[in-house]
Parts: structure tokens; sequence; C-alpha cells
């Protein structure tokens, strides 16, 4: 049985916008002649953090494959939350979901993952229950090399499907893969797809300070806002202020290239 068949009933692809979610999508393609049924929904939850980089390969993966792929942003409207649909062309590029996120709630830390829950899962969720959907199999992007973030469901609207794990895709399967395509996801290693995420290693952020700058004052002002930190162990402003004192000297390239190694923030 081919493994990327999809399941009977609702089927939501969650598209990270990373190479492994987007190998996921290609495959699943591939066995359904890139013809996928109405009961199929490939969705891409946008934070507003996401690199731009990241948005232009959601985009092109569509391109590329004639995929409708639906792009969902949170909002609040009315001061009650909803969902945003929108496409490249208008999807945030400042923080504006996750702005509207904070301005009313706490901020998200290594134990309590809200941006991931509230901005991408029950956002997909809320969007689902809204077209009738009221249950369905999540397709979620996790290789059979990353056998530890295998979790069953624990929401009853849906079971998930792990196509991937299934097939026995390693990380070297999606490299080789990708290194034959017209396009790839322009991000430098280690960046992932969320610039500035607290999850990153001290020695990532503090590269991004000198390369996105921007997006990593974005971080440090919500910590100011809310007098508290995304990780307690260190400060966004804190650890700008300490790379625009020590220059370059702290940047290794060897060590700044390691960082490929770390996971996607998938959601």
């Amino acid at each position: 049985m081919n493994p990327y068949a999809l399941p009977n009933g609702n089927v939501l692809i969650s598209f990270s916008g990373g190479r492994t979610s987007g190998y996921m999508l290609h495959q699943i393609l591939a066995a359904h002649d890139f013809k996928l049924p109405d009961r199929c929904c490939v969705a891409f939850c946008n934070t507003g953090r996401e690199h731009n980089a990241t948005l232009d390969f959601v985009r092109d993966c569509a391109d590329n494959w004639a995929c409708n792929i639906e792009w969902l942003e949170y909002d609040r409207v009315d001061n009650k939350v909803a969902v945003r649909v929108t496409n490249w062309r208008g999807a945030s590029r400042h923080g504006e979901p996750f702005d509207k996120y904070l301005a009313g709630n706490m901020l998200p830390n290594v134990f309590r993952r809200a941006c991931t829950q509230e901005l991408k899962v029950k956002t997909i969720k809320r969007h689902l229950v809204k077209q009738g959907w009221k249950r369905w199999n999540n397709t979620i992007g996790i290789r059979n090399d990353e056998k530890r973030r295998i979790k069953a469901s624990k929401d009853k609207r849906w079971n998930n499907w792990f196509p991937l794990f299934d097939a026995g895709v390693t990380k070297r399967t999606v490299i080789d893969f990708w290194q034959t395509q017209s396009f790839d996801l322009q991000i430098k290693p280690g960046a992932g797809n969320c610039v500035g995420c607290f999850l990153k290693s001290e020695a990532t952020l503090a590269a991004m300070w000198r390369e996105e700058p921007e997006h990593m004052a974005w971080w440090a002002k919500w910590e100011k806002q809310k007098g508290r930190r995304f990780n307690d162990a260190r400060g966004y402003a804190e650890l700008g202020d300490f790379v625009s004192r020590q220059g370059d000297w702290i940047f290794d390239d060897e060590e700044y290239l390691c960082q490929q190694n770390e996971g996607e923030c998938t959601g």
C-alpha cells in the first residue's frame, strides 16, 4: 500500500513551510496525480514572524505543483478570536497576528508554547470547523528519524497521520529530494522558519541579531512591554546589546553552521 495514499474521510495537510513539510506535500500530491479531492485541505498558518523566504517557499510549492494552499492567520474581530484567510501577497510580515494574540495574553515560553497552539493548531481548527468539518485526519510531517516526536492526538476531532514516518523517510531523503528540484527554501542553516524563535540556541539568536535585527527587536519590544522573558535564561535586549558591543568576533562560522541540525518549529 502506498504510504502517501490519503486515509478515509477528511484530511488536513498541515504545511509548516519547511523542507520536510514541503517534501511530504509533494509525495502526497504525486500519489494522487497532483489532484487532491475536495475532502483534503492543505493549510499554512502565518504568525507574521515567518521568514520572508518561508512565505516565498509556500508560494513556490503551490505554483510549481498546481496545489491550492490555504493561508490562515490568527485574528481578532470585535474583540473575539477569528481567522483571517489571506495569500502570499496579503500575508502579514511584521508580526501582526502574533501582536494581536500577545496584546491580551502572557508571553509563550519553552514550557508553554502557546504561540504554536493558538496561532497555528487552533487557528486551523477554527477554520475547518467553520467549513463544516466535524472530524478529520491531521497529516504531520514527522520523519522516521524523529520517532520521539510521534504523539497521538489529544483532540477528539482528529487523528494524527504520519506518512513520512510510515514511509521510512529520513533527513537525508529530504535533502536529496530538494537538491533535484528547480526551487528550494532560501533560508540559512539554523535560521528556521520563525525568525528569532525563543526555542533556538543562544548562538543562533546572536547570529540573527546581526543578520535580522528588525525581527529580533520585535521580540525585545514585547519582553519590555510585558516585563517578562520568553526564555528565563536570557533576554532579547540583553543579547542584542552583547552582540553590538562584541562585534563580529563572537560569530564562528563552524558553530553557526552546526545549528542546521536544529528541528523546525512546525507547530
